[in-house]
């Protein structure tokens, strides 16, 4: 959990919609809120192409105090009610027919680049919505409305990841029956955004080539919960000296599940092998509802 990185004092959580998306400007949500006895979370779960990955954040160390074993019981707690609420967010977004993605990475990688190109570019074959988490500002979202996109901005404040909570709010504020893509682009960070499930179908993790070979081994609790593995900016490789078949097994090792994808959202380059993934996921997902419905 976050005891040493500033979650632990939470402001106000705000989340800001474009004015012409006709939704409240300035909601405030509290992360760790209480529980409330009406949550709504189903016992049922709908059918899915893939199975969702968990990271590995249940199994804690046995507390060596009494107050360290509270400390344990409360992150439980948090994590065990983020993960009822990611369950309803998934449910809601599977009866919406969505396909849902959570974009993680640490900053800089590329992210918001990343999202713009592949919303522009899948203009023609899928309608994508987005919801963005930054500490502060809103530079990224803007940059996603550039085409077009509906596009929610939750801004965390001292919270360094974005919480299923978080994401049900802001996506209320979206038209979801208008879109068949929803990506949720996490605040840049390869630690705690790990643990909190958000109710996605694909846990997406870009590398960027200037961040080294070695990434995977230094945080491998991201890649191995990730569905795919993006390794961007491959158009600057050369330059900064990156090591493409390191890079690639070390994310072997880390994370074999993983799907790998080679990109460059400046140039274009490996992005189409992306969008057809995202289109056969999205088209199987689909077929596997109608099978529930029937």
């Amino acid at each position: 959990m976050c005891n040493n990185c500033g979650c632990n004092v939470v402001g106000d959580v705000k989340i800001h919609a474009h004015p012409h998306e006709h939704a409240h400007p300035h909601e405030h949500v509290h992360p760790h809120e209480h529980a409330h006895p009406h949550e709504h979370v189903h016992p049922h779960e709908h059918a899915h192409p893939h199975e969702h990955a968990h990271p590995d954040r249940h199994s804690h160390p046995h507390p060596s105090s009494p107050q360290e074993g509270r400390t344990v019981e409360i992150a439980r707690s948090i994590l065990d009610r983020n993960d009822r609420l990611a369950q309803r967010n998934r449910e809601h977004f599977s009866e919406k027919g969505l396909l849902v993605l959570n974009v993680m990475s640490s900053p800089g990688s590329g992210k918001t680049a990343f999202l713009q190109r592949t919303i522009a570019d899948l203009a023609d074959r899928l309608s994508v919505g987005a919801i963005v988490g930054d500490l502060e500002t809103d530079n990224d979202a803007r940059r996603l409305r550039q085409n077009g996109a509906p596009v929610i901005q939750i801004t965390t404040g001292t919270v360094c990841h974005l919480e299923a909570k978080m994401v049900f709010d802001a996506a209320r504020q979206l038209d979801l029956d208008a879109l068949d893509l929803l990506a949720i682009e996490n605040v840049g960070n390869l630690v705690c955004p790990t643990a909190y499930d958000l109710g996605e179908d694909l846990r997406v993790i870009l590398l960027s080539v200037t961040e080294g070979e070695d990434k995977p081994l230094k945080y491998p609790s991201a890649f191995k919960a990730a569905h795919v593995a993006i390794v961007n900016k491959i158009d600057i490789a050369e330059a900064v000296g990156f090591d493409r078949e390191i890079a690639l097994n070390n994310i072997r090792k880390i994370a074999p599940q993983a799907t790998i994808f080679e990109t460059s959202a400046r140039t274009g380059t490996g992005m189409e092998a992306w969008y057809e993934y995202l289109d056969k996921f999205y088209q199987q997902k689909t077929q596997d509802l109608k099978q529930v419905t029937v």
